[in-house]
């Protein structure tokens, strides 16, 4: 069983007192309501909460040890004093469960979109390949069989919960793990000591300003992925140390020059090191020939849009050139993906228009995801989608601008207003829609209840038309205020299209915004 002594036997970082007992140690905790007998609780600030304040609580439910980086005594039980105690949570997790990275080949993954596809590209790859892989992914963690929910709402796991599955997956007898990863939980360290060996970058484009406060701040937190592979320490099944980056972004001149490793590019029309050319476009999927200095290969997949051939080819190079993988072998693994759930997911009932359920929550992947709507077909292209409180809020009005300009018809909707006026925020992207000369109620409205703007869609809708409603995807819950209602824009579109068939079927999951008086959302 692992020790208070040893879990802090290869840490990085400065720490006091360094002669506390050697306990053993049961579990770790950063939630005071997780703690069981045994444990090691670690106290974090956090936004909304400071869990130095709830050390007490830990003691009492069976903390047999506090670490922390505030100044605390008197506690009856032994506190470490951390110089950043979420840094170190990392660290600590993947000591006490004894480095199950250093048992793995870890292939990251980030970027602002795409990257949950570009996983498990990567994953049917390694599984094609006759490799035993799991993946960590902002859905669901893949341990052999099992599939475990990681969240409501998309982010990388809490640094402990990430060195648990990577045990499980040693522990399973797995060699390799696909691994997501965000901005968030790069500037929050969950994933420092993960000891990646292949670093994969899918586009680094707006978002999550309120929180990096810039383009180079945001970029530099996803960097830091392409930083760890020159730290992975050495591994007896080899270190690939690769970087994979897209050559058609625009954050490739300067990933270009901060990559201290091996790096190789890939793109669309831009030269590269891996190349799509012939590339064929249908509502049915794509295909094209990936083409580099040392193969060409046919790629064909049922992913729909021109950055899911981006997203082929990121995988493909990181397997190809990072694993050794023969590429008529990859080409099976992304053939093998049907799709991922909320991802441009087609939604058939038998109606004569295309529906789609997409994540696309950022301007840019609203921007693609109209962009291969228009692909799918001759008629219009009608969206849905909203801007959430609390983030932001430059997006609101940047994702109404290219909605109005790349779809005919737009709706402006509800997507987690959280505390703020959802009809505050429905104003301001309002006006980014005539700013750019959309004209509401002609080519936008403003449709509340999503539910309700759903309905209107279809509406709307004529035989070969396209309705994407963007921005919740796989996701199974909203938030109103402080509550998170449960939501599923899949369910949703099902039970409108039942109703606009004059089927039976399902209901509209509620939402409060159902009950408002329109005049009561302008407050």
């Amino acid at each position: 069983m692992p020790t208070l002594q040893n879990i802090f036997s290869d840490f990085p970082f400065f720490f006091s007192p360094a002669d506390f007992p050697d306990l053993p140690i049961t579990g770790i905790a950063i939630d005071s309501r997780a703690v069981k007998p045994g444990f090691l609780f670690v106290a974090m600030r956090g936004a909304n909460a400071d869990g130095h304040d709830f050390i007490q609580k830990a003691i009492e439910s069976g903390a047999v040890a506090v670490a922390g980086d505030r100044p605390v005594a008197g506690l009856g039980v032994p506190y470490i004093r951390l110089e950043n105690a979420r840094q170190s949570l990392t660290w600590l997790s993947a000591a006490f469960y004894n480095w199950p990275a250093r048992k793995l080949t870890v292939i990251g993954v980030t970027g602002t979109d795409g990257k949950t596809t570009t996983s498990n590209l990567i994953y049917r790859i390694l599984i094609a390949s006759g490799i035993r892989a799991g993946m960590i992914s902002t859905v669901s963690a893949v341990i052999g069989d099992e599939i475990l929910d990681t969240g409501f709402h998309v982010t990388t796991p809490d640094a402990h919960d990430v060195q648990h599955y990577l045990a499980r997956m040693v522990a399973s007898g797995l060699t390799h793990v696909v691994l997501e990863t965000t901005s968030h939980g790069w500037a929050q360290h969950r994933v420092d000591a993960c000891e990646f060996d292949i670093g994969v970058v899918t586009n680094i484009t707006h978002e999550h300003f309120d929180e990096h406060g810039s383009y180079e701040n945001y970029r530099a937190a996803k960097a830091r992925l392409f930083s760890s592979l020159e730290k992975t320490k050495g591994k007896p099944q080899g270190n690939p140390r690769l970087g994979v980056i897209n050559r058609d972004d625009r954050s490739f001149e300067f990933l270009n020059e901060f990559i201290r490793t091996s790096k190789l590019s890939y793109g669309l029309e831009s030269p590269a090191d891996v190349l799509a050319e012939e590339v064929k476009y249908s509502i049915s999927g794509i295909r094209f020939v990936a083409a580099s200095r040392n193969f060409r290969v046919d790629i064909r997949s049922d992913l729909v849009g021109a950055y899911n051939v981006s997203n082929c080819l990121a995988a493909l190079t990181a397997a190809v050139y990072g694993l050794g993988i023969d590429p008529k072998v990859a080409a099976k693994g992304i053939a093998s993906l049907d799709g991922i759930p909320g991802r441009m997911e087609k939604i058939d009932l038998g109606q004569n228009f295309t529906a789609i359920v997409d994540f696309a929550h950022t301007p840019n992947a609203l921007k693609v995801a109209l962009e291969a709507g228009r692909k799918m077909t001759k008629g219009r292209v009608i969206s849905v989608f909203g801007s959430a409180g609390l983030r932001d809020k430059e997006k609101r009005r940047m994702m109404a601008e290219i909605s109005v300009q790349l779809a005919d018809l737009s709706i402006l909707t509800a997507e987690d207003p959280r505390t703020e006026s959802l009809n505050g925020i429905l104003e301001e992207m309002a006006a980014g829609a005539s700013s750019m000369g959309g004209r509401e109620g002609e080519t936008f409205w403003r449709v509340p209840d999503r539910g309700e703007a759903i309905k209107f869609a279809l509406r709307l809708a004529r035989e070969g038309d396209v309705v994407l409603t963007c921005g919740k995807g796989h996701e199974q819950s909203m938030c109103f205020g402080k509550v998170e209602y449960p939501w599923d824009d899949r369910t949703a579109m099902r039970a409108a299209l039942a109703e606009y068939l004059g089927r039976e079927g399902g209901e509209i999951p509620y939402l409060p915004s159902r009950d408002k008086r329109e005049e009561e959302w302008l407050r």
